[in-house]
């Protein structure tokens, strides 16, 4: 039996992470009068890469994994 891969399963895989906002995340990101105009902004969610880097902030987790796929990328749910 062989134990060695002959390669990386996550080689040619560009996954992001997709998590929840908390309103202290959004009040960070941006000023009061741009967060009043967001329809539901506890339904917001990031994008990110796998080192952490926000790459994107959308409304809605569907749109959010909709986004992520889009792009090539592999979405994975973060809590």
């Amino acid at each position: 039996m062989t134990t060695e891969l002959k390669t990386n399963p996550f080689e040619s895989e560009a996954f992001v992470y997709i998590r929840h906002m908390d309103a202290g995340e959004i009040q960070g990101l941006m000023p009061a009068n741009a967060i009043e105009k967001i329809e539901e902004p506890e339904d917001l969610f990031v994008v990110a890469s796998a080192d952490g880097v926000r790459l994107a902030v959308v409304q809605g987790r569907e749109a959010a994994f909709a986004a992520a796929r889009a792009h090539d990328l592999k979405p994975l749910s973060v809590h």
